[in-house]
């Protein structure tokens, strides 16, 4: 089927949930207008359509593959990449001192969902590009960031990020590849990389590899781990390219899923490396990089869900079997007549554009924590941002699943098979709730980090912020009030878990680390279901002044079915936090 990008949708969003008048009333952003966000995102969404997404199933058909030394990406990727280079697409959020665009980082996350949801396979080259930009603009010398970030901003050069090794999954404590100085300033790193996505192909003509490692003497465990920056090829004092450094792919993993993108085993040799900031201190740059990866995952949470959806409501309207349930005929009608099926294509609805709008909603504090006028407000964004950060990675990318799942379930026994497509989104989605931290790490740093060391401050502060909202529902219409109702419930729920995890004390650790999960996924829903309410607010006001009334009065609705049959979730996730631990710590396995 074809691909529509959302960008009704995205615009509504960035333009009512993105605290948009007051990013765009920083100086950083005093030019963007609605009218460039909204230009960009359609002629995006025009080329994903036309020259991204025609690619996804061939890709997944066909895989990548690696053959005498090379790694062969499926027909078309390369080109496309070329085209997608050529205008501009990855340079859309980053800054226009190294030839970046300079958009909001709403814009940019909506323009990475387009393509994602286009393609997971192909967008994971430009994500990944994208955190390592991060990280070098973060912590790259002023040498560093001249002679590669102008290249990755446009896309010419690609970037990856080599964490994990054979011994070393999550446990990056366990990392044995080191580092040592050559005496002229450089570092010749060795060790063995695993699922390095991207870590070799030819769509671009230089990779820039961020590694950790440890250098001679450092301390034990993540206390001692450096960053460096190893390219593929060298690059000389003038710019052009040199000599092939000393890293090599030394083979492609066979997966599940997003099939057409290159998941690298590297072997360093004694390769060309620059250390990035201080020895040592590499955990804490690679988190820069990580943590922008971990929120464009959620993104493709989101984006797979839209794909999905999408293809399961053009299927509905399409298949016809069994008479309506009403009698109202004895004919045959379309699926999408039958309650069940609108159930389900319902629930994938709400789970996308609750998620896209809890993304949406953080992306603007993400540019707030940058770039307000304020340290007092620099300091609430930045600490509401981090917060939402394990909420978009892991309650969008287990809502991604589940809505590919529904996908698959709509099709019937069609769904099962691999010709109607639905199976791959399915496949390809199943990746995302792992891929930068699993669920439970995100969950982990969601207790751990984000709640418990601040006394549960920032958690707290976005229960009243919800609260605020719940006040302007009830001066509202009955379909507001109604939501305001099922919002309450869920606050009261979440503000339980909360006070209930900060009680339990040091001594009872496992038991707030079990509730972990159930945590996250209460505090993703009711954020989303907060963001829902304002879209409820800002559409029903629009409806009012005449503008689009079948897209203010879906989105109504929407919102209205988002808090009847998704919020209500917040009650059962509360239980499980506050009077589950027992019987999970206890239970015999």
């Amino acid at each position: 089927m074809t691909f529509v990008a959302p960008v009704k949708d995205m615009l509504f969003n960035i333009e009512h949930l993105s605290r948009w008048s007051e990013v765009v009333g920083l100086e950083k952003y005093a030019s963007v207008e609605k009218d460039d966000a909204a230009a960009v995102l359609e002629e995006l969404g025009r080329f994903c359509a036309e020259e991204i997404a025609p690619l996804n199933a061939p890709g997944d058909q066909a895989g990548s593959h690696f053959t005498d030394g090379k790694v062969i990406l499926p027909d078309g990727f390369s080109a496309a990449y070329q085209q997608f280079v050529e205008m501009g697409w990855q340079s859309l959020p980053h800054p226009g001192e190294f030839g970046g665009q300079d958009l909001p980082r709403a814009v940019g996350a909506a323009a990475t969902e387009v393509l994602n949801a286009a393609n997971l396979s192909f967008a994971l080259c430009p994500l990944l590009t994208d955190g390592a930009i991060e990280a070098l603009l973060t912590a790259g010398s002023a040498e560093i960031k001249a002679t590669y970030l102008e290249n990755l901003v446009s896309g010419k050069w690609t970037g990856t990020m080599n964490l994990t090794e054979p011994q070393a999954g999550s446990d990056l404590a366990l990392l044995r590849s080191r580092a040592e100085a050559a005496g002229d300033g450089s570092y010749k790193v060795s060790g063995t990389k695993i699922f390095i996505t991207y870590g070799e192909h030819d769509m671009a003509e230089n990779t820039v590899h961020l590694v950790l490692a440890r250098t001679p003497g450092a301390p034990a465990g993540v206390k001692g781990i450096s960053l460096f920056l190893v390219p593929k090829y060298m690059v000389n004092a003038d710019g052009s390219l040199g000599a092939r450094n000393t890293v090599q792919c030394q083979s492609v993993e066979h997966k599940l899923g997003i099939k057409a993108s290159p998941t690298a085993v590297l072997e360093f040799d004694g390769a060309t490396g620059f250390l990035i900031g201080e020895e040592n201190a590499g955990l804490t740059y690679m988190f820069e990089m990580m943590n922008s990866a971990r929120y464009a995952v959620g993104l493709q949470g989101i984006a797979v869900g839209e794909r999905a959806y999408q293809q399961a409501l053009a299927f509905a309207r399409e298949r016809v079997q069994s008479a309506p349930v009403d009698g109202s005929t004895r004919e045959a009608v379309t699926i999408i007549h039958h309650p069940d099926v609108r159930r389900m294509l319902m629930r994938m609805r709400g789970l996308t554009e609750g998620a896209r709008a809890m993304a949406t909603y953080a992306a603007g504090c993400q540019d707030l924590a940058r770039h307000a006028p304020s340290a007092e407000e620099r300091a609430e964004a930045k600490a509401i941002s981090e917060f939402l950060t394990p909420l978009v990675k892991g309650f969008s990318t287990e809502n991604g699943v589940e809505v590919a799942s529904l996908g698959v379930q709509v099709h019937g026994g069609m769904g099962f098979i691999e010709e109607t497509g639905a199976a791959q989104h399915y496949r390809d989605a199943r990746i995302l709730p792992i891929y930068e931290g699993t669920t439970a790490i995100q969950a982990n740093d969601l207790v751990g980090r984000k709640t418990l060391r601040d006394g549960g401050k920032t958690a707290l502060r976005l229960a009243a912020l919800i609260a605020e909202t719940e006040q302007e529902l009830q001066q509202g219409s009955a379909a507001a009030q109604a939501v305001a109702a099922r919002l309450g419930t869920a606050r009261s729920a979440y503000e339980e878990v909360v006070t209930h995890l900060l009680g339990l004390g040091k001594s009872k650790m496992p038991a707030a680390f079990g509730a972990g999960v159930p945590y996250l996924m209460l505090a993703g829903n009711l954020v989303s279901g907060w963001q829902m309410a304002r879209s409820l607010l800002a559409a029903e006001a629009a409806l009012a002044r005449g503008e689009d009334p079948d897209f203010m009065a879906a989105k109504i609705a929407t919102a209205r079915f988002y808090a009847d049959h998704i919020l209500c979730e917040a009650e059962m996730q509360r239980t499980r936090c506050v009077e589950g631990g027992d019987s999970l710590l206890s239970a015999l396995l």
